[in-house]
């Protein structure tokens, strides 16, 4: 039976990869040289390897001319990408290739004659065998590396206490770190305490005596055992719905962060979930929220603003202006923070699929300066609200899954703040050079001098500190060229 061929996950029954192709042994290479008068040969100053280009003969099987010709679209609809694609040989199944079509195939001619090449190229010249996970047993690990070219491992540290610096060195004596390490004059501190954090179960404490929001609060809230959900919005032919409020020690510097999802599939929904910071004196500090507002369109916006409504878009950091998508679902994060006179405004979309793994992308940062003071009184009273318009349709579960609030205490000249505590997840990105946190980018924590290293042939040796403060695994895929 002829070989076959997959693209982009798929393999079509009617087509046949022909004699002839060329697929080359090892990624394409050049070498750098440099010619001198009267010197034999050159000076070799680099190699670089190239794009890999392959060529695929193939064969279609139709029933009939008619059924020929109809294979032209599928086999755009197949073969025709933005983006590099996973190819996969029948011949060669542990490898897969990054390929995108060059230019446009002369589906026509291919068509006409059931014959013809499609010419892939892939600008990552390598191919790759499948993703391998090892978990560390002991603070000193090595592992096997049967790649022909240097890979990117990536590190997942989950901290069992907490500590001020995660590092992992390999035998070159290269590592990569966040944090850094107490002296031993230095005091650790708790940079940041958390005095509020809430999921449904204890939603009884909270009470709606004194809510305000932008529109009219009605109706009421409740749990399903998995978070704060609505159990009636009431009647109102504005904004409205439920709204309840908790009062915290009051504190000056503050974090506050709302993990919510929400789904709208009918084009006339409208919905926002919200929570507004109140001072002492019920001043409002301010607020954050994720909407959809809009008629007749599934779409969504978040919103951040400095203290209370005084217009439309007015004193909105995060608005529909420069955060509004053309999507049915939200699964993500609100949160504002103030230190000092900063405010800082922060929404991202949190992927919540193994395959998406829990990182924030589609993030939005903004920053507000009180350089006049305005908005300087202690946060005392915190505030949810899930609500929507008249009598449009309900989304499908708008969900608050947790907001929490923390307290930020400034750290001295002579302390060290920790970093992770238990239970949070660090992560070492060395295929797309990203440090994470709990799905978080924070490169901002990155020493100065650790680097993104490389897995080499043979034997890895790491070491991870600080000793017996995490739980470490890393998954790696072997690179060939």
């Amino acid at each position: 039976m002829p070989y076959t061929f997959s693209f982009n996950g798929i393999a079509k029954d009617y087509v046949y990869m022909l004699r002839g192709r060329k697929r080359s042994a090892w990624a394409p290479r050049s070498l750098d040289l440099l010619t001198v008068s009267r010197k034999p040969g050159a000076y070799l100053q680099g190699v670089e390897t190239s794009v890999r280009e392959i060529e695929v003969p193939i064969g279609l099987v139709a029933k009939n001319i008619g059924d020929l010709q109809k294979l032209k679209e599928d086999l755009a609809g197949w073969l025709v990408t933005d983006e590099p694609k996973e190819l996969i040989f029948e011949d060669e199944p542990d490898r897969v290739y990054y390929a995108i079509v060059d230019e446009t195939p002369d589906f026509e001619e291919i068509v006409r004659i059931g014959q013809g090449t499609i010419r892939f190229i892939c600008p990552d010249p390598y191919k790759y065998g499948p993703e391998k996970e090892a978990i560390f047993p002991s603070d000193v690990v090595s592992l096997n590396y049967n790649g022909t070219a240097p890979g990117d491992p990536i590190f997942e540290m989950e901290a069992t206490q907490p500590i001020t610096f995660a590092m992992i060195q390999n035998q070159n004596e290269e590592y990569m770190m966040i944090g850094k390490p107490a002296e031993v004059d230095q005091q650790i501190v708790d940079e940041k305490t958390q005095v509020l954090s809430e999921r449904g179960d204890t939603l009884s404490e909270w009470t709606s005596a004194g809510t305000q929001v932008d529109g009219t609060v009605t109706g009421q809230m409740t749990t399903d055992g998995t978070g704060i959900v609505v159990q009636s919005y009431g009647t109102n032919a504005g904004w409205h719905g439920p709204a309840l409020m908790k009062e915290i020690t009051p504190i000056q510097d503050f974090e506050v962060s709302m993990r919510l999802r929400v789904e709208a599939t009918n084009p006339n929904t409208t919905y926002r979930i919200e929570f507004y910071l109140f001072d002492e004196f019920m001043n409002v500090l301010g607020k954050m929220a994720i909407m959809d507002a809009s008629r007749g369109k599934i779409q969504y916006s978040a919103e951040g603003r400095i203290g209370p409504f005084v217009g439309k878009q007015v004193n909105y950091l995060i608005s529909s202006s420069n955060y509004q998508r053309d999507r049915a679902h939200f699964h993500g994060m609100l949160r504002m923070k103030r230190i000092g006179k900063r405010f800082e405004f922060y929404v991202a979309r949190i992927g919540h699929t193994s395959e998406e793994g829990h990182i924030h992308h589609d993030t939005l940062t903004e920053v507000f300066n009180d350089v006049n003071n305005q908005y300087q009184g202690r946060l005392r009273y915190v505030q949810i609200h899930i609500g929507k318009y008249g009598n449009t349709p309900e989304a499908l579960t708008p969900r608050i899954n947790a907001i929490e609030v923390f307290e930020h205490k400034e750290v001295l000249a002579d302390q060290t703040p920790y970093i992770a505590y238990p239970g949070d997840i660090i992560t070492f990105d060395h295929a797309t050079k990203d440090i994470l946190i709990n799905g978080e980018s924070r490169k901002d924590l990155k020493d100065f001098g650790a680097r993104f290293f490389k897995l080499q042939k043979g034997q890895n040796t790491f070491v991870v500190m600080p000793s017996n403060s995490l739980a470490v695994r890393t998954r790696f895929r072997e690179r060939f060229l």
